[in-house]
């Protein structure tokens, strides 16, 4: 009887330390979460977001004072419509398991624990799979916020309540998933966007371009039209967005590791390159620096470096930012004039030409010294890559461009893009909104 019970007792914690050893195998397979991790990108998330707000301040302070809270306004909206929108769908179209061309559905509403707590089994294993989808967030808040800057001053409020909501689903998520996602065909194809160029600039850039030749040019462009009405809330905007940015590049490398360090070095040596070259042909083609051209060429070279931020090294960024001075200054003083359009905040010439020499740099610079994910590029011997850049390129502008397009003959259809000439001329924040920035009192003579 007791060697029965002795071996009943033997069995019983030979199988119990059988099952602790296998719990304790299938604890170290499953993904853990790494605070270091999960903390740098949720300052991540904080810093793409407060790059909204820098943008509502950059543009507000550029246009007419009787246009600033509408200019304003419009880049705040975003942060309420898609924040909510992205929970519903957003996120789910754009990187849940789908196809070549967009996401499934599964992830809508992230509910049925979906994307909770625990770290995705495809994105950023060592995070939790909410910080991962609240980091993607912040870049379809800021992307259709640029665009407003092609139409600034002259676009109907609720005409953008719906464009905004029908675009972030129509182009940014299928963009997205085409370059993010892991089934996604740019993806796939191998062109390398480490943050954004396609999927933010070259996107929101061409988008705005459409959406500018809808509705034409502002009333007495380019006579009637005066410069920025406010300098340092320009200034102001433009840190905040230099600020917010290392959030956008050195995030991306969703690891609080070396390759974000790298990220993060690049990010301001293309800044401060472009915003000096910037400077340098000001003097030489106008006599004289200007703060606003400073500022505008640092943004310039923070859109250039964005797809490269992961990979490549600091004297490429130099390079990378020195080019996206040079290109976006002769876009937005040259190009713009000879073909006489009217991009209110230079857009098209910043961030959609700008994007543009970034992805084609990153081909050309690329090199997995930088990033062992990626490829070496064009000045390694390696020539696809610059192909396959090229063609990463070409999707964004044709798919940006035409269905935004598309969207804004719709929106136009339903309830008009533009208001009414009398509006236009007394204000857009008076028309749209009834506020106005800035209020005078007379005081009493005593």
């Amino acid at each position: 009887m007791r060697k029965g019970a002795f071996l009943g007792v033997s069995s019983i914690f030979a199988v119990s330390m059988i099952m602790l050893f296998a719990s304790n195998a299938l604890a170290q397979d499953a993904p853990q979460i790494d605070k270091g991790n999960n903390a740098w990108l949720l300052t991540s998330s904080a810093l793409v977001l407060i790059m909204t707000p820098g943008l509502a301040l950059f543009y507000g302070g550029m246009v007419r004072a009787k246009n600033m809270v509408n200019t304003m306004w419009l880049s705040f909206i975003v942060m309420c419509i898609v924040s909510v929108q992205w929970v519903l769908y957003g996120y789910s179209l754009s990187f849940a398991p789908g196809g070549w061309f967009i996401g499934g559905l599964q992830w809508c509403g992230l509910g049925a624990g979906t994307v909770g707590q625990a770290p995705s089994d495809i994105y950023a294993t060592t995070i939790p799979h909410l910080t991962f989808m609240t980091f993607q967030c912040m870049f379809a808040i800021i992307t259709p916020a640029l665009m407003t800057g092609t139409f600034a001053e002259r676009f109907k409020f609720n005409a953008w309540l719906l464009l905004v909501l029908l675009w972030t689903a129509a182009v940014y998520a299928p963009m997205a998933h085409w370059v993010w996602a892991p089934d996604g065909w740019l993806f796939k194809l191998g062109a390398l966007d480490f943050a954004g160029g396609t999927v933010v600039h070259i996107c929101s850039g061409a988008s705005g371009a459409a959406v500018m030749m809808l509705v034409g040019k502002r009333k007495g462009f380019p006579k009637e039209i005066k410069p920025p009405h406010n300098l340092p809330f320009m200034m102001l905007g433009t840190g905040l967005l230099w600020f917010g940015w290392f959030g956008f590049n050195a995030g991306s490398a969703v690891a609080a590791d070396g390759l974000a360090a790298s990220a993060f070095v690049v990010t301001n040596t293309s800044a401060a390159a472009a915003g000096f070259t910037w400077s340098v042909l000001e003097w030489i083609h106008h006599k004289k620096p200007t703060i606003l051209g400073a500022c505008s060429g640092a943004v310039a070279g923070l859109v250039a470096i964005t797809p490269a931020s992961g990979f490549v090294g600091p004297m490429a960024s130099i390079a990378i930012g020195v080019g996206g001075g040079l290109v976006c200054f002769y876009c937005v003083t040259k190009m713009k004039k000879t073909l006489g359009y009217d991009d209110a905040l230079d857009v098209i010439g910043v961030h959609a030409m700008g994007g543009t020499w970034g992805a084609f740099a990153t081909g050309i610079f690329c090199s997995t010294a930088v990033n062992p994910a990626g490829v070496d590029g064009l000045i390694y011997g390696n020539v696809a890559i610059v192909g396959k850049q090229w063609i990463g390129i070409i999707a964004a502008w044709a798919w940006s461009f035409g269905i935004t397009t598309l969207l804004g003959w719709f929106v136009h259809a339903i309830m008009g893009l533009r208001p009414s000439e009398s509006e236009e001329v007394a204000g857009m924040d008076i028309s749209q909104h009834k506020e106005i920035a800035y209020h005078h009192y007379e005081t009493e003579s005593t």
